[in-house]
């Protein structure tokens, strides 16, 4: 299905069309996704102007935008146990969301985080930028993917039961859930 991003060149690389992967959502939207660089932090930021508070406070678990040493964390990464993707609509060059995964030092574990950009939402970009990343991390090696959600997020949370996610409470946190998803299993059940 999709392909393996191709790696930034260098801190300077200028993302392509080659660094960029197409993706269409179960309600026929298309959009393309690629990794982040140094230079991602405007459109990060703009894209936190457009995520709902509650979403926002999901994320972060604050309403307020994230700070500049926040953005420059979701750039800092090693295209390894770290990576964070963009997400752009091809039409508008809009940044349309963000996911962040990191994996524990065994690569066997990560976790992932998504922010999607308030006119976007319903379109099944979640889904697809969710399943794009499972198939990612699978390709690494990591065998569970999780995610940690305020209960109050139910639109994730089904979301990502519908994925094949199981959940469980957070231990330490009666507020928050753990959802998993063992990616050993076969990768066309996700």
């Amino acid at each position: 299905m999709a392909e393996t991003l191709s790696q930034p060149k260098s801190a300077s690389h200028v993302p392509s069309i080659a660094d960029l992967r197409f993706l269409i959502t179960r309600t026929g939207f298309e959009f393309a996704v690629r990794a982040v660089g140094p230079f991602d932090e405007p459109a990060l930021a703009d894209l936190f102007s457009h995520v709902d508070k509650d979403d926002m406070r999901f994320r972060f678990l604050s309403p307020r935008k994230p700070s500049h040493e926040m953005l420059k964390e979701m750039l800092d990464v090693d295209h390894d146990r770290k990576e964070s993707y963009i997400a752009v609509a091809p039409d508008s060059h809009t940044v349309i969301a963000n996911a962040v995964v990191a994996a524990d030092t065994a690569n066997e574990r990560a976790e992932v985080a998504i922010a999607m950009h308030r006119d976007y939402k319903g379109k099944g970009v979640g889904w697809a930028l969710l399943r794009y990343i499972a198939e990612q991390e699978a390709r690494k090696g990591v065998k569970t993917l999780q995610s940690i959600e305020n209960r109050e997020n139910h639109q994730a949370i089904e979301l990502e039961r519908e994925m094949g996610f199981k959940a469980s409470s957070y231990l330490g946190d009666a507020t928050l859930m753990l959802l998993e998803l063992d990616l050993t299993q076969d990768s066309s059940t996700i």
